[in-house]
């Protein structure tokens, strides 16, 4: 089973827009649906904060305390879809800058749920 990483949008889980930290990724993930190739194992999930400039930071973190490197790490499909979408970083930097720093492949989003 592949193990992954989800980096979800901070700001929608704090403003209750249906991101609850996160069904949606979690149940996506474990069926193998939207973004997933085959069911996975969510090894941490990391919410990042505004303005993001943690967000690599707090994804090695992750890594480091669960001594567990992730296959692929995921951007959620609210951190990708959002709109309006992040004043500080679009999701193409965001991917590029943790596959730099982690050597880990990045998906852009999670799933395809709606509601």
């Amino acid at each position: 089973m592949e193990r992954v990483a989800v980096v979800g949008c901070g700001a929608y889980m704090d403003s209750g827009y249906g991101c609850p930290g996160e069904w949606r990724c979690l149940k996506a993930a474990s069926l193998g649906d939207g973004k997933f190739e085959s069911p996975s194992s969510v090894v941490s999930f990391i919410k990042c904060e505004c303005p993001g400039r943690a967000m690599v930071l707090t994804t090695g973190m992750a890594m480091k305390l669960s001594e567990i490197k992730p296959d692929k790490i995921y951007l959620s499909s609210c951190l990708v879809n959002a709109k309006p979408g992040c004043p500080y970083s679009s999701a193409d930097e965001m991917a590029q800058a943790i596959e730099n720093k982690f050597n880990v492949p990045v998906v852009q989003g999670t799933h395809e749920y709606h509601g």
